[in-house]
């Protein structure tokens, strides 16, 4: 059984930061890519960031410079590091396993709140 399970969202003033975690468990984890979305209330899902098995990343232009996405293999997690966060950063967020065969599963976590307010 495939489970993502994200964690460290929260509530953070403007300017804050925060660590968001994905723990997979039932995939080959180093041969996934794996990405965060978010959606904001109204709005389509978007992905904020990738890091594929090679450790090549990819950022949305809104969140380059300020979010960090990282993985350890070892411990099958996912990572991405907000910093500078806005009030448009606020949403659920997202973890995302993509298989490197397009015919084959991807798989989503239940997702995580992440709101930054004064």
């Amino acid at each position: 059984q495939v489970q993502l399970v994200e964690s460290g969202g929260g509530l953070v003033q403007p300017g804050g930061s925060l660590r968001l975690s994905c723990a997979a468990s039932g995939i080959i984890f180093n041969i996934y890519a794996m990405g965060w979305y978010r959606q904001a209330p109204g709005k389509q899902r978007e992905l904020v960031a990738v890091i594929r098995s090679s450790g090549m990343t990819n950022y949305a232009d809104s969140v380059k410079g300020r979010f960090t996405i990282s993985r350890d293999n070892a411990k099958n997690t996912v990572y991405l590091q907000m910093n500078s966060l806005k009030p448009e950063d606020t949403a659920v967020y997202y973890c995302n396993a993509d298989h490197p065969d397009p015919y084959a599963s991807d798989y989503w976590g239940q997702g995580t709140q992440v709101t930054v307010s004064s």
